[in-house]
């Protein structure tokens, strides 16, 4: 594990605290970064995959919270990314507009479409969150709100989406309102470091991302199946790759494609197949990131903000279990995730996450 983990935390070129970037030059660097995942994006989102044989009317609605709270860590942390917050609409393939279903054609080819918007407010938070002064080599404090809307094609063996998500960073997102007043409700010390806060900025990000469902095995009444997947993430708040797989065990498996986390984590997203009876599996996962940008380490592209230094190289183990009882399907996943920046403390960073998603 230690040699897994040391692979990964290749540092990031420095990036100078005190001073703005020259907005010629982080816009030359910015559409450089956009072009090359721009492309590879595209070419993601534009392969083919066999048709589905399945029909799902109805809507899912789901409801998520990941908090580092929830955590393997004594007394849990409290620190980096520290909340995330998401409520979730995914229309049934009966609720599509025809230009959604036509769209997904040409990318995908045939098979059953869905539109789906969520919307999502995320915190982050360094170590000591006492300091009224961040430490200027910890984690920025940064809240984030956005809404996302997406485009989803199911088949046999695959889930296809295309995302565009549009936001704010900063103030404007709430973070010190939202984390400090559930502190005080729960009588818990409250942040001190919001006033050091990233700056507000807009935030716009696309994503392409391709999920593939892979049988392996069957045997005494259950299934063993394997979930590859590639995403791709341009824009302003995070440009990246990552690639990674989920192994399950269970009986079911068909009826989902892995259980639903925020990203930038490795999700099935929200949509379930409706069938009589109880769907149920044990799940594991990993998966590697390249990351060009990452606002919330960065810190703003166009004012001068605390920053720290990237890590390039991320990697990410998850495990947990999924019920699927006619319409509703819970989940919990455990996290273990490395270190994002130089200097993070503290080893393996991880964070529980719980979801609930209902069909109507």
């Amino acid at each position: 594990m230690r040699n897994f983990v040391a692979s990964l935390q290749t540092p990031a070129r420095p990036v100078g605290r005190g001073a703005s970037p020259a907005p010629a030059a982080v816009g030359r660097k910015l559409g450089r970064e956009i072009a090359v995942l721009a492309a590879a994006l595209l070419l993601v989102a534009a392969v083919p995959a066999r048709a589905a044989t399945e029909y799902e009317p109805g809507s899912t609605w789901t409801i998520q919270g990941e908090n580092d709270r929830i955590s393997t860590t004594a007394g849990g942390s409290d620190k980096f990314y520290t909340s995330g917050l998401r409520l979730g609409w995914t229309s049934g393939t009966d609720n599509v507009p025809d230009f959604a279903r036509q769209a997904a054609q040409v990318l995908w080819g045939d098979g059953t479409t869905r539109i789906s918007f969520n919307l999502t407010h995320q915190i982050y938070s360094p170590t000591n969150t006492t300091r009224a002064v961040p430490d200027p080599r910890d984690r920025p404090v940064a809240g984030y709100f956005a809404g996302t809307l997406s485009l989803l094609q199911d088949t046999d063996r695959s889930r296809n989406v295309l995302a565009l998500t549009l936001g704010v960073i900063g103030p404007s997102a709430l973070g010190r309102q939202v984390q400090n007043g559930f502190h005080k409700l729960i009588r818990s010390p409250l942040n001190n470091g919001w006033g050091g806060q990233l700056p507000d900025e807009p935030a716009i990000n696309l994503l392409a991302e391709r999920t593939w469902r892979l049988g392996l095995a069957k045997a005494g009444g259950l299934e063993a199946d394997i979930l590859p997947s590639l995403t791709l993430g341009v824009g302003t708040v995070r440009n990246y790759v990552q690639s990674g797989f989920v192994l399950r065990l269970g009986q079911g498996l068909d009826r989902d494609f892995g259980v639903a986390r925020l990203r930038p984590g490795l999700t099935g997203g929200d949509a379930f197949a409706y069938r009589p009876g109880v769907a149920w599996y044990a799940f594991t996962g990993i998966n590697g990131e390249v990351v060009a940008r990452d606002a919330f380490l960065d810190g703003s592209l166009w004012k001068h903000s605390a920053n720290v230094r990237r890590n390039w190289l991320l990697g990410s183990m998850q495990a947990g279990v999924a019920v699927i009882w006619g319409s509703a399907r819970l989940s919990y996943t455990q996290t273990w995730q490395t270190q994002s920046f130089r200097g993070q403390r503290g080893g393996l960073f991880n964070f529980g996450s719980l979801a609930l998603s209902v069909r109507f």
